[in-house]
């Protein structure tokens, strides 16, 4: 009967499990969070106590929420001791009665704890490390029955998760902590130390389901708000044009673009016309398509996400009645000091509210590295750190943003303090030896010649590029115009695009690549096809050559838009089969036949194609007459090698591009290009990574294409090395099985880098 019972308990509890998940969502606060999580599965379980610990960095364990202890001081278990620390070093549970008579109990003076004579401990683990302790206790002396330990390691795993996204600091000990480290993600490079001006999130994530009192009310009232929020848009853009140029202000042209897209406007109206009120409407049409974009693949088009959920934060203040785009420097900061810009998704209208000469960094709680404001961040030249997640700060406290390694350091002493400004000094100093050099030619110092580029896909990454010395385009990504329109562009609307792009870049090489959409990077306005695995399925060329219309427009405007240049090349996405090559050059002749037959003056652009598809590698020397280059793609290439998304939150810090299968592969590829006489360049995260960047050297590419902001330091690398110091440092990478092992290998070649350049 009393396993029938457990059972039936755990039956319940599974139930519970969610009511107490969703309803610590809702918490004011995380230290309420986790109170009403150890009172709910104290209720559950049925013990006396339930106790959540969480480990410090020194590896103690500090109690951060408790039902049944006794509470208002400090509560720290030091590392591997008591029966908290066996259960963080065992890694499993431990169930046992009378816990005070075991040798490696741990009593806290005060905490009551001698009452209780039964301990359950779980263990709370996180992508393969403890983080922290779920305990229970009973004042019976009698072990939890197999059912319920075994529920309670399951809501471990749970927990877990939650526990991570909290506060480092979060525990019983009062008062703010000195030197608060937070991780995030690097948005731009660069170190500040400032003082901090929040701005608050616009709450339409809060909205709650509501009716409005009139369907024509509430319609006639979204038109005003989207007229009154162009305005807005339209005043803000001239801010932008004027304060930092014509190519960043196109930035807000996308938001402009939404706004006026009818689908958009369609599900707001819709929503409406059910009887919901407007701010739901927003919310809803916001949230929809938001997920649209979070749902693709490519890290590009995914941080598009927050376009949509900044220009719904910016319709709910204009409902509300606020002034959105004029917001005043905080009184608690003064006249002199430095300001980084702090909020959950901050928008362009927050940046250009402030001072450009004291705005010195930006940290958005939430957000992606690609994100417009990380954009902007690289274009104004200050650090920024995304997704850092809510950060406990009042206006105007000190703060050191390190964007170089995506952290932020609240509350940092004197000592941390002066050690980054002395990080900054020796930053600058090397940043002006960066810029005395970044118009130079990339040559090594034997005097090999390296081509450095950049990636693009805004018209905002223009300027920049040619700012920090770009000799090209080395990949112009084409889904952004796509992306932005409520349909699918002319090729009239094509033709201006590509040719902005290639005008920008005049007797520079560009290598404009076609359309690589499909399942994992869905238009919003074209059919969606549900895969299981978008990632491999009907993506990038098999799409377009599935709706060749698409393709051959798009050879048609790009052909038109380079007509009288020579420096326009154009770029496959995703070929892995010869009858995939050959339908494409099929379709581009048949292009290039049309336009002549039409009087246009062009002519065949160089044809290549990205060789991100590990089958395309073994065809090269068959292609070899049809291509006339390739670029591989290491993003894509590195991730189908391994099997490893480099997104994931769960194996993402498996990825590394210097994994030995991939270089051996680049170096496949290098050989097999050089046998068929075909150029061959690289575009992708290695090509900014400077250890990648030695090996590939080493190889023999010669032509690499990143991030303008990385533009500096790789060319100042490529003018301080030797070929054949690159050659022996690869032969060496060659015989070792691991990507930590080359990076190890890489220090005393850069050291010698350093050395000899005084840096």
């Amino acid at each position: 009967m009393a396993k029938i019972m457990a059972k039936n308990m755990i039956k319940n509890s599974m139930l519970e499990l969610n009511r107490i998940i969703h309803g610590a969502a809702q918490a004011a606060s995380t230290q309420e969070q986790v109170q009403l999580i150890v009172d709910a599965i104290s209720d559950v379980i049925t013990t006396d106590v339930c106790s959540l610990y969480r480990q410090t960095s020194d590896k103690a364990m500090a109690l951060i929420a408790s039902h049944g202890l006794a509470k208002g001081h400090p509560f720290i278990i030091p590392a591997n001791q008591g029966l908290v620390g066996r259960v963080a070093q065992s890694r499993h549970s431990i169930n046992v009665i009378h816990p005070e008579e075991l040798p490696d109990y741990y009593y806290v003076a005060g905490s009551n704890e001698e009452q209780f004579h039964s301990f359950c401990g779980v263990p709370l683990v996180h992508r393969g490390d403890v983080i922290g302790v779920l305990v229970v206790q009973s004042r019976r002396a009698e072990s939890l029955a197999t059912e319920q330990e075994a529920f309670l390691t399951t809501l471990a795993m749970h927990l877990a998760l939650l526990l991570a996204s909290l506060p480092t600091h979060l525990s019983q000990q009062p008062g703010p902590l000195q030197n608060d480290y937070r991780q995030g993600i690097s948005g731009a490079p660069g170190i500040a130390i400032g003082r901090t001006s929040v701005r608050q999130a616009a709450g339409l994530a809060m909205v709650m389901e509501s009716n409005g009192e009139s369907i024509d009310d509430e319609l006639a009232h979204w038109l005003r708000l989207k007229a009154m929020v162009i305005d807005e848009l339209k005043r803000e853009r001239r801010v932008v044009e004027q304060t930092l140029g014509d190519n960043l202000a196109a930035v807000v042209d996308a938001y402009q673009m939404l706004l006026d897209d009818p689908s958009f406007g369609t599900h707001i109206t819709d929503a409406i016309k059910t009887g919901k009120s407007l701010p739901w409407a927003l919310k809803q049409t916001v949230s929809y398509f938001s997920e649209l974009f979070k749902e693709m693949d490519d890290p590009y088009l995914r941080a598009r996400h927050e376009d949509i959920e900044q220009l719904g934060d910016k319709l709910y203040l204009s409902w509300l009645g606020s002034d959105s785009t004029v917001i005043g420097i905080d009184d608690e900061i003064d006249n002199e000091s430095a300001i980084i810009l702090v909020g959950h998704q901050l928008s362009v209208s927050d940046i250009v509210s402030l001072p450009a000469e004291r705005l010195a960094g930006i940290v958005c709680f939430a957000g992606a590295a690609l994100s417009h404001i990380s954009v902007f961040a690289n274009a104004l030249g200050i650090p920024a750190v995304m997704g850092v997640g809510e950060l406990p700060l009042n206006r105007g406290e000190q703060l050191i943003l390190d964007g170089d390694n995506g952290l932020v350091v609240i509350a940092p002493s004197d000592t941390v303090t002066a050690e980054y400004q002395s990080i900054i000094k020796s930053q600058q100093a090397f940043a002006q030896s960066l810029q005395a050099d970044h118009h130079l030619p990339a040559i090594t110092t034997d005097g090999i010649r390296v081509a450095l580029l950049a990636n693009s896909g805004l018209q905002a990454d223009l300027m920049p590029g040619l700012k920090q010395g770009a000799e090209g385009i080395g990949l112009y990504r084409t889904e952004i115009p796509f992306m932005v329109r409520q349909s699918l562009p002319s090729e009239t609307d094509q033709v201006a695009v590509y040719r902005e792009v290639i005008n920008a870049y005049q007797d520079k090489p560009v290598y404009i690549r076609t359309l690589d959409i499909g399942a994992d990077k869905p238009l919003p306005y074209l059919p969606l096809v549900e895969e299981e695995n978008p990632a491999l399925g009907w993506r990038g060329i098999r799409f377009t050559l599935d709706n060749l219309q698409l393709l051959m427009t798009q050879f048609r405007a790009i052909m038109r838009a380079a007509a009288g240049q020579d420096n326009v090349h154009l770029l496959l996405p995703m070929i892995g089969s010869t009858s995939e090559l050959d339908k494409c050059i099929e379709l581009l002749d048949e292009s290039l036949q049309q336009l002549l037959a039409e009087g246009e003056t062009v002519c065949r652009p160089p044809l290549g194609i990205m060789v991100e598809v590990p089958s395309s590698i073994s065809l090269l020397p068959f292609w070899r007459k049809k291509l006339d280059f390739i670029s591989i793609g290491s993003n894509d290439l590195s991730q189908y090698l391994l099997a490893l998304d480099r997104n994931s939150p769960l194996v993402g810090k498996l990825y590394d591009p210097l994994h030995p299968a991939v270089i051996h592969e680049l170096l496949r590829i290098v050989r097999s290009a050089r046998d068929c006489e075909l150029p061959v360049s690289l575009c992708g995260e290695m090509a900014s990574d400077p250890v990648a960047v030695l090996l590939l050297l080493g190889m023999g590419i010669r032509q690499l294409s990143m991030s303008s902001s990385k533009l500096p330091l790789i060319k100042w690398l490529v003018r301080a090395i030797c070929i054949s110091d690159a050659e022996a440092f690869l032969a060496q990478a060659l015989t070792m099985d691991s990507a930590q092992g080359i990076r190890a290998a890489s220090e005393t070649l850069m050291k010698k880098i350093g050395a000899n350049h005084d840096h």
